[in-house]
């Protein structure tokens, strides 16, 4: 067993989560042990107590579908009860249900859902949410901090059993039969499949589209295995968009969701097979947003089209804020905006995470769906399909990502200096214009085009993404750009290849 240290619980920190190794493999130790879990949720109790200035607390507990989640929500459970807390295990559950125990129904004081997201199966972490939404990162650094000195309290808390996904999937179901205003049952004559890859997202099908009358039958995945034996529960995993298109062709459905684990993302494919990620879902996610917020802001990560920024613009009426990758990032910018006075209506990341205000800011991809669902009850009417909502996008010829891997410890400096080198490169070639508007790296834009250099947000790695409206075009771009790379012998060359 691995000693604890607070190195040790500090590197467990994953941007606003905190995940770690929960099951032993061959190369790999047990990183989430139970001790670190009760170290690190007793010190949650103690942060939130000083932060809320009450002692007397009450937290939901849930967890996606992996093998570890019952021996840590244990661990979890033994120490918020052992510094007194009242308990609700809701069993399994999706992430943003859990942060919606605090603001419907029951209304804890804060909740924690136990899932690593997409990662590998042998993973897991924590992520806490009080009434203002998830932590921060500074926030969950100075609870593993804290987290090395805590023990277990002597308090005597309680532990209630709640079927909170009940509350939860009656009030999606709620927001569509509003939303659609066409009876009890919007949705009868629908066939919509969910793909939810083993992992939770299962409910969406069997207790938010049948009730409402869809046609689910089709549907795949809704079983939770944390073994993931199928595909991994990712909707930019290409493995994975190609199992959701395949239910959707073969099952004749008028529409298809793909969730990830913890239903904090999803992706779309339309009736021809067609999916709906990335610049697309943005797309789709913007027309829902800007309806009656003309002119209203889109915060999006870096990684969006110029195509996404001319439809948003010119054809919604809106603007568009491209901003740093990560979901936390976007969403805590769109909050900004609104507390300046702007008016910010959505956050939504490429990879999927996506965040209305008027639902919480909260990245549910069971909400957008409902949002979506509410769409297609409205358009049958009309004898129309979602795809016309989009259709005027344009999207580029070409589009690849090439992640290259910086070979040593002290990367982030590394990273930079690679950046700041190519920026001057960029400023003084024929043809290359530097993005004034950037958050993040160097966004170069070029003919027909742009590039765009940056650092990972969490790995030593450098992602460099290229998209261009012309064929051929990102070829000419990677060769230049190897070569460029190659007076750097600390970078590993060879996804060029």
């Amino acid at each position: 067993m691995q000693t604890i240290t607070e190195d040790s619980l500090l590197r467990l920190k994953s941007g606003t989560d905190i995940r770690g190794v929960a099951i032993k493999t061959e190369t790999e130790e047990i990183e989430l042990t139970d001790d670190v879990v009760e170290k690190i949720c007793g010190a949650f109790v103690i942060w939130l107590r000083k932060r809320l200035s009450k002692s007397d607390l009450r937290i939901a507990v849930g967890n996606d579908s992996r093998i570890s989640a019952g021996r840590i929500k244990a661990a979890a459970v033994k120490a918020f009860v052992s510094y007194g807390v009242r308990v609700y295990d809701c069993g399994l559950a999706s992430t943003p249900s859990m942060f919606m125990t605090t603001v419907i129904d029951i209304k804890t004081d804060a909740s924690l859902e136990i899932t690593a997201s997409h990662h590998p199966y042998q993973r897991n972490g924590l992520k806490f949410f009080t009434r203002e939404g998830g932590l921060e990162g500074n926030e969950i650094k100075e609870i593993l901090a804290l987290a090395y000195s805590t023990e277990l309290g002597n308090e005597r808390g309680s532990v209630a059993d709640y079927d909170f996904m009940s509350v939860y999937c009656a009030h999606l179901r709620d927001i569509i039969v509003k939303g659609a205003d066409c009876g009890d049952r919007p949705l009868c004559g629908l066939k919509i499949t969910v793909d939810a890859g083993n992992g939770v997202g299962g409910f969406f099908a069997d207790k938010v589209l049948s009730p409402l009358g869809a046609d689910t039958s089709g549907s795949r995945y809704l079983e939770p295995d944390g073994t993931f034996p199928n595909h991994i529960p990712n909707p930019e995993n290409a493995e994975a968009i190609a199992s959701a298109r395949k239910m959707v062709i073969n099952s004749k459905s008028d529409f298809g969701f793909i969730f990830d684990t913890d239903v904090d993302r999803m992706g779309c494919v339309y009736s021809s097979g067609e999916e709906i990620n990335r610049n697309r879902l943005v797309a789709l996610a913007s027309v829902i947003a800007l309806d009656g917020h003309e002119g209203g802001t889109v915060v999006t990560d870096s990684l969006t089209s110029d195509g996404l920024r001319e439809f948003i613009e010119k054809k919604l009426g809106g603007r568009q804020l491209r901003f740093k990758r990560g979901y936390k990032n976007v969403i805590d910018k769109a909050v900004e905006l609104n507390k300046n006075g702007i008016d910010s209506p959505l956050a939504i990341e490429t990879s999927g995470h996506a965040a209305l205000r008027e639902n919480y800011f909260l990245d549910d991809g069971a909400y957008l769906a409902a949002k979506i669902v509410i769409l297609l009850a409205k358009l049958r009417k009309n004898g129309k399909g979602i795809s016309a909502l989009i259709s005027e996008l344009k999207e580029p010829a070409e589009s690849l990502e090439i992640r290259i891997p910086i070979l040593t410890d002290d990367f982030k400096e590394y990273g930079e200096t690679v950046i700041d080198s190519l920026s001057e490169y960029a400023a003084a070639r024929d043809g290359w214009q530097i993005e004034k508007e950037n958050y993040e790296g160097v966004r170069i834009n070029v003919s027909g085009g742009w590039f765009l250099l940056r650092l990972s947000v969490h790995d030593p790695i450098l992602p460099l993404n290229i998209e261009n409206d012309y064929a051929g075009i990102c070829e000419e771009i990677t060769a230049e750009l190897k070569k460029f790379f190659s007076r750097f012998d600390k970078l590993n060359l060879k996804n060029f290849d």
